[in-house]
């Protein structure tokens, strides 16, 4: 369920007693809210190429039958400081992201998500990985063994993978993109960083952890995303981004939002995002047949 205030009474010790049942405290009912169409995530472990082990939270959508190839879409989370979980976050945004994997899924999507390197949750070393960020960009090898993951399974079109991430999940979004466009054929970068710190010499490791430093090997479309007063990530991060796109005809579609955050303040513009990013999977990733059926 999404996030809410619970008490327990904890169950005295010995081997036949058990803890009383849990009562939520707020809100009491979610009146409409589509339980049903939730999915349990499976913890899924991948590799990268130098054997660090990868926790993911696999989506698989309701329905799935045998045979079917459907697409699927690798969520990559922000900070890169944050631990995705199976199952609503106790952070804001992080809790929508699993609310918006549950209905990738429930659309028929199957969802990876990737607790790259750099996260929290596994271990000082782990969090502190060498030859991440602008020193190397190292985690971004995580994101591509879960696409490559993805392409093994039976019931993927490992020709209709895309990918979606807000702020550094958008950095890894654009990664993804300029530098494996054969794998991951369509992405939603929200607020992405594309060029680390200010040097544009094609030798310095900054710019080579940069997206835009194999941006020639951009091939696949992307939906951008971001508020013109965005405080954390720079706006021209975008319009930087926008404008090599279009010198090189990549398909772009561009959402700018006035006055508005790095995460937007307002429910009606998330809608609005959430709406054109279902147009945008569904154009570029399509829908699934079952083999045999016309």
């Amino acid at each position: 369920m999404p996030q809410s205030v619970g008490v327990w009474k904890l169950a005295a010790e010995g081997p036949t007693t058990a803890a009383a049942p849990q009562k939520i405290v707020f809100p009491t009912s979610r009146p409409g809210f589509p339980a049903d169409l939730h999915v349990k995530p499976e913890i899924v472990i991948t590799k990268a190429a130098n054997g660090l082990e990868i926790h993911n939270q696999l989506f698989l959508p309701p329905g799935l039958k045998p045979g079917e190839r459907r697409p699927a879409i690798v969520f990559v989370h922000g900070g890169p400081v944050r631990q995705m979980m199976p199952a609503y976050h106790y952070m804001q945004f992080y809790h929508w992201a699993y609310g918006i994997n549950e209905w990738l899924a429930s659309q028929g999507y199957i969802v990876l998500s990737i607790n790259y390197r750099l996260g929290i949750g596994y271990g000082r070393s782990f969090r502190q990985a060498p030859n991440g960020g602008a020193a190397g960009n190292s985690e971004y090898q995580d994101v591509v063994a879960g696409g490559k993951y993805l392409q093994t399974r039976s019931d993927v079109d490992p020709n209709r993978i895309g990918i979606w991430g807000l702020s550094y999940g958008g950095l890894l979004t654009a990664q993804a993109l300029a530098r494996n466009s054969d794998l991951f054929k369509a992405g939603i970068d929200l607020a992405g960083v594309h060029l680390y710190g200010n040097s544009l010499d094609p030798e310095s490791v900054s710019y080579k952890s940069s997206a835009i430093s194999a941006i020639d090997g951009w091939k696949s479309p992307v939906l951008l995303v971001q508020g013109d007063d965005d405080r954390n990530v720079a706006f021209l991060q975008t319009v930087g981004l926008v404008q090599l796109l279009r010198q090189r005809d990549v398909y772009t579609e561009l959402i700018v939002f006035p006055d508005d955050v790095h995460e937007s303040l307002l429910h009606s513009r998330w809608l609005y995002t959430l709406d054109r990013m279902e147009t945008f999977l569904h154009k570029f990733l399509g829908e699934w047949t079952v083999p045999g059926s016309n």
